[in-house]
């Protein structure tokens, strides 16, 4: 792996602990932080997308959750804590920045889309629906097809 792609293990790791300390009291810090991780455009697209009301969980009285963010083209399916073999968790987004910049370049670590959805929920920003199975089967099959 060349010195200009940004995914490895101690990175993701140092990311994942600057999340969990982000909370209402501390955003403004942490913000700070996420610069060292992030290109400004990305992190202010992604607290767009937190202040749009776009992060969607779809919430089924069985506790699944199944994410969206409604972006500005198309809606996106997020999936934000697939564990790794690392300690850590990971994350996936549909939408094709993700596919590029993260999956084939690896220049990012995460589209603006993920990183929406990480700060909503760290923020309990993330708009809840609750949803049943039949419900969930035609989000899913929607995010299918996407």
């Amino acid at each position: 792996m060349s010195n200009s792609k940004v995914s490895n293990s101690g990175v993701a790791a140092l990311l994942e602990k600057v999340m969990q300390e982000l909370t209402a009291d501390t955003l403004d810090d942490t913000l700070e932080k996420l610069r060292f991780f992030f290109p400004e455009t990305l992190l202010l697209g992604a607290l767009d997308l937190i202040d749009r009301d776009s992060v969607i969980v779809y919430n089924t009285p069985w506790g699944r959750s199944q994410y969206e963010v409604l972006g500005s083209t198309a809606t996106y399916a997020v999936f934000p804590g697939l564990p790794s073999g690392g300690g850590h968790t990971l994350a996936y987004c549909t939408c094709p920045a993700y596919a590029y910049s993260v999956l084939l370049s690896e220049t990012q670590l995460m589209c603006k889309h993920v990183l929406a959805t990480l700060l909503a929920r760290r923020l309990e920003r993330c708009v809840e629906r609750p949803i049943d199975a039949d419900e969930l089967a035609s989000v899913i099959a929607r995010q299918c097809s996407l």
